[in-house]
């Protein structure tokens, strides 16, 4: 049995179609109100702040892939996270079930130095102290002996379906429906972004890869990395059409989120968007070499062809 907690996401829904295809057809989704991808889907409803439902949840599991998101609300974050990791840590460990952390780059410094696994975290706000506590809570964890766990570390999303980031929101969502895209802070730094299905596959390949556990993993981007500006001239070329652009200052974002509450929430973010992005994959592509990475522009065509 692997289960997928907080299931019904983009990354939770592509993991679980990966798992199907390639590892097992016994699988566990477990959300507040989970849907079934595969008619063989096991359903379960918890509440992972509850210890004893998140228990249940994760019993007769051989892996457990924690996916769960929460909206973008700071407050949110410093009650939840902590208490859902505390009580998925501890239901692997009391269940002898390997855990898998779907993480982000949130706790990591908002600077052009490259990123890789060994990175420090420096967060630089509410958002990314949180991450910075649970992924410290788990790698804890793991240091102790208290469970076999993996960290797979995804930089912004971009893709298909219900695919959330401001990149998807701003740029490409705006792109579809016709709008001028709205790049943030700046469109001539380099962007690290990740193919949201190539973050679930790669994500279920180390889960399933025993010699990958008590480590961090860079989940895999295309290497040739782009500004916004190039982005928008291949999303030009996909669609055949002239696309103008606005960029939104920090500014923008420091004023417009006393109006309105999710441009203030995004705004800790912010500074990473002023210098190139650089994510780096070196130790996935080495170890994964036959994994196929998604091209940016095949991901792009993939949006808007």
């Amino acid at each position: 049995m692997q289960t997928v907690l907080g299931a019904n996401g983009p990354i939770g829904e592509e993991l679980t179609r990966e798992l199907y295809r390639h590892f097992t057809h016994d699988i566990r989704l477990v959300g507040r109100d989970p849907a079934k991808i595969h008619e063989t889907d096991q359903l379960v409803k918890a509440d992972l702040t509850d210890p004893e439902a998140t228990a249940r949840a994760v019993e007769g599991s051989e892996i457990a892939y924690l996916t769960a998101g929460l909206p973008m609300d700071s407050q949110l974050w410093e009650r939840q996270f902590p208490v859902m990791m505390r009580n998925v840590i501890d239901a692997c460990a009391e269940h002898g079930t390997k855990l898998v952390f779907f993480d982000n780059t949130y706790m990591y410094p908002g600077t052009t130095t490259p990123q890789t696994e060994s990175t420090g975290f420096e967060p630089n706000g509410r958002k990314g102290r949180v991450r910075a506590q649970i992924a410290t809570m788990l790698l804890d964890a793991m240091s102790a002996g208290s469970l076999d766990a993996v960290v797979c570390r995804a930089p912004e999303f971009y893709g298909p379906g219900k695919t959330k980031s401001l990149t998807n929101s701003l740029v490409f969502d705006r792109i579809k429906a016709g709008k001028r895209p709205l790049v943030p802070v700046s469109a001539k730094t380099v962007r690290s972004l990740i193919w949201t299905p190539d973050a679930s596959r790669a994500t279920a390949l180390i889960g399933n890869t025993p010699d990958a556990y008590g480590q961090t993993w860079h989940l895999p981007v295309d290497p040739h990395r782009r500004t916004y500006a190039e982005i928008i001239e291949v999303a030009e070329e996909v669609t055949g059409r002239r696309i103008g652009y606005t960029v939104l200052p920090l500014a923008a974002f420091t004023i417009g989120g006393r109006f309105i509450g999710p441009l203030g929430e995004v705004r800790e973010l912010l500074p990473r968007y002023r210098g190139d992005n650089l994510f780096e994959t070196a130790k996935f592509t080495e170890r994964f070499p036959e994994f196929p990475v998604t091209s940016l522009r095949e991901g792009i065509t993939g949006i808007l062809g």
